[in-house]
């Protein structure tokens, strides 16, 4: 990190996870608009390390942005990086990612996801930092089934231990927050799809299943249904919320999860709509032009029928709700997947 960039202190913004698909596009995002952004990341082997470090190539293409590649478990290194760039905000984006990676290997995630977001908020403590906003997943509604999900409602009915992990990391931070008056912000996203997306997300999978013209495993038969959320939708989301900082008080509306007892909120990420998995599917067929070869498959363990996201409060805090249409953001990650791949049909 620059000596020099760690004088500046205004719109300081440390973002773990950077090389990942929703950092890169949120540090991005945040460079685009004046903020200094400092990357941490693993960048570890669960997939292509390649495509994350090409990420952050583009990303240090601005002077407002640095990075350390490290383990959020690795405190002493993530304590230094907290002390030396000495950030206003945080946004805590790292983790083990993946559902049905959990199933194979869910040791990674309490090391990941429990261990490392501790780290990170103790850090935030220690430093006092303006705002802390930190990942969660639609997966913690888990077995609900009234929809479409509002943050108001009780999660106890996690799926998988991945989900379990980002409970954790909600009742953990509702309890510093608490303990030490520190304003947080937890998000929860559903679905995210666009370009330089993870190569295990159902999007990325697909679109080189079909062009490989290769089977596609198809849960469920199809007959699932997901809000699938535009990555820079989302993004603008995070953004939005930096500003929409928890204080004690009258929550903002009857949807509020705003604590009784602490500056602390949850709030759905979501497009507000649920798709069928299989109209999802034709949209990647028509951009296309090619016919999926589909494996229709059962219901895998720890999977849930259908997501569908009530962003009221979203709305009410920041004006703005995501809204792009699934043919849109399908094409446009098509466009990326052929000129990074290179690709010709």
């Amino acid at each position: 990190m620059s000596p020099a960039l760690a004088q500046i202190n205004n719109n300081r913004v440390l973002v773990t996870g950077s090389a990942g698909f929703i950092g890169f596009h949120l540090s991005k995002i945040l460079l685009s608009e004046g903020f200094i952004v400092h990357g941490y990341d693993g960048v570890t082997d669960y997939y292509d390390v390649g495509l994350k470090k090409e990420r952050h190539k583009i990303l240090s293409k601005s002077p407002h942005f640095t990075s350390t590649i490290g383990m959020l478990e690795d405190l002493s290194l993530l304590d230094n990086v907290f002390d030396e760039f000495k950030p206003d905000i945080v946004v805590h984006l790292a983790a083990q990612a993946g559902v049905r990676y959990s199933l194979e290997n869910p040791r990674a995630y309490i090391d990941s996801n429990i261990v490392g977001t501790f780290n990170v908020m103790d850090a935030s403590r220690r430093l006092n930092v303006n705002h802390l906003l930190m990942a969660s997943t639609s997966s913690v509604y888990g077995a609900n089934d009234e929809m479409p999900f509002c943050e108001t409602e009780k999660t106890d009915t996690q799926l998988t231990i991945y989900a379990a992990t980002k409970k954790a990391n909600e009742n953990m931070a509702h309890s510093y927050s608490h303990l030490h008056n520190m304003p947080t912000t937890m998000f929860r996203f559903f679905t995210v799809y666009g370009p330089w997306g993870r190569p295990d997300m159902a999007l990325f999978k697909f679109t080189k299943g079909i062009l490989n013209k290769e089977p596609i495993d198809i849960y469920n038969n199809g007959d699932m249904y997901r809000d699938f959320t535009y990555v820079e939708d989302l993004v603008q989301g995070i953004k939005l919320l930096i500003n929409a900082k928890p204080s004690k008080g009258m929550p903002v509306s009857k949807v509020d999860s705003l604590s009784p007892v602490a500056p602390f909120r949850v709030v759905n990420i979501g497009n507000a709509k649920k798709v069928r998995l299989l109209d999802f599917i034709n949209a990647i067929e028509a951009e296309l032009g090619i016919k999926a070869i589909r494996n229709l498959m059962p219901m895998q363990i720890g999977d849930v029928s259908q997501t569908w996201a009530d962003v009221s409060l979203l709305n009410h805090l920041t004006g703005f709700t995501p809204n792009t249409d699934i043919r849109d953001g399908v094409k446009n990650f098509i466009n990326w997947y052929k000129e990074y791949y290179n690709v010709s049909q």
